[in-house]
């Protein structure tokens, strides 16, 4: 990665991955954010220069600057995801913290967060827009669709696949070969042995519907 980034996001997630990028040396050039109190002002030592509709800084990407998408919700995320593509011809780069590992073998899309510590391991697939939460681990072979969400330490072992927009909580293991479906929840630290159905949320051990 050779251009200065852009983060549309100057809140948790938008802190998060402007570490992940001063880890790699990558120059970010500004946070944009929606929330009038943030913008003009620094986050750590970055400007808030705008919200995120500011065209004066966005008709920079492409040649002159890649953009991250550091939205904390997933519609959000995908709206500011589209609109990037649609008028400016761009998709977000990937957050790739330089603790983390990820295999030369395994697959990534666009705009993938990647904290420190986390695993992914050869084969994976990873969609577009994921969040790859610290020292989480995603297993040869285990794959995941488009955004996703693993907390800290989450364990998805090998074959495992889950869809679209789930989310997995804090330490939460999911066992080998189990389907977790479209916009399901798995509460931390729950042990998922069972598929688990689109929009069901689960939490126990062995995970259990709530």
């Amino acid at each position: 990665m050779q251009n200065p980034v852009i983060i549309l996001g100057a809140q948790e997630l938008g802190v998060l991955a402007l570490d992940a990028f001063q880890s790699n040396d990558v120059v970010v050039y500004c946070f944009l954010d929606d929330q009038v109190a943030l913008q003009q002002k620094e986050v750590n030592e970055i400007t808030v220069m705008g919200n995120t509709e500011d065209e004066n800084i966005l008709k920079l990407l492409g040649k002159k600057c890649d953009v991250f998408v550091a939205a904390e919700d997933n519609a959000a995320r995908k709206s500011l995801t589209n609109m990037l593509k649609e008028d400016y011809k761009v998709v977000p780069v990937n957050a790739i913290h330089k603790f983390s590992y990820v295999s030369e073998h395994a697959w990534l899309g666009h705009g993938n967060f990647i904290q420190a510590g986390a695993i992914i391991n050869p084969n994976a697939k990873v969609g577009d827009n994921c969040i790859i939460g610290a020292r989480a681990v995603v297993d040869a072979n285990a794959v995941l669709d488009s955004h996703v969400q693993l907390g800290a330490g989450a364990m998805v072992n090998s074959g495992v696949t889950i869809a679209e927009g789930a989310f997995i909580g804090t330490g939460a293991v999911i066992v080998s070969g189990v389907k977790i479906g479209k916009n399901a929840r798995v509460g931390a630290g729950a042990v998922v042995v069972a598929d688990v159905a689109a929009k069901q949320t689960v939490f126990g051990n062995p995970a259990k519907p709530v």
